[in-house]
């Protein structure tokens, strides 16, 4: 059985569960969320949970930089496997520049299923990394700011910190 080492992540007023296995980064939880969502996500996947600091330290100290306004790309190794849709979709939504955002519609069109608005949400909502694998960057077709894993004031506490203004009000997006 396939074991993911974890920690948890508190920084910039955040606080999170990160899981990392040999291969790299398999999880990044919701901003508050307590310890039973890594369990319920390793869970249905048959994966052992092993608390481990010195594993996870470095992937914590690159989401952290992130985190901190400091750092604008990832280059952690992922161990994220989805079916070939979903994959299709993370691919593109890692195709977001930093600061930018695309709609749902967006990104069907991207992957040429145009028809697949709905399906891409639902890609969008199994993506087991966020941040790394930016669907915070992913807005309603009016510009809304729509459903997130990770909650709605952590999808716009991001895109705050992209657009180099912590303190704009929520209206702005």
């Amino acid at each position: 059985m396939k074991t993911v080492y974890y920690d948890r992540l508190c920084v910039a007023r955040m606080a999170m569960y990160v899981g990392v296995s040999e291969q790299g980064l398999v999880f990044i939880g919701s901003d508050q969320a307590d310890m039973s969502e890594l369990e319920q996500w390793s869970g249905k996947r048959g994966l052992d949970l092993m608390e481990d600091r010195v594993r996870v330290k470095p992937y914590m100290e690159v989401l952290s930089a992130y985190l901190m306004g400091t750092r604008r790309k990832f280059d952690l190794p992922l161990d994220i496997a989805g079916t070939t849709f979903q994959e299709a979709v993370w691919q593109a939504l890692c195709a977001i520049p930093y600061g930018e955002t695309r709609t749902y519609s967006e990104i069907a069109e991207e992957i040429g299923k145009p028809q697949a608005v709905r399906a891409v949400g639902t890609a969008i909502g199994a993506n087991p990394v966020l941040m790394v694998v930016p669907c915070h960057r992913v807005i309603g077709k009016n510009g809304k700011i729509t459903g997130y894993r990770g909650g709605i004031a952590m999808k716009e506490q991001l895109l705050r910190l992209e657009s180099g203004n912590s303190t704009l009000p929520k209206a702005a997006f």
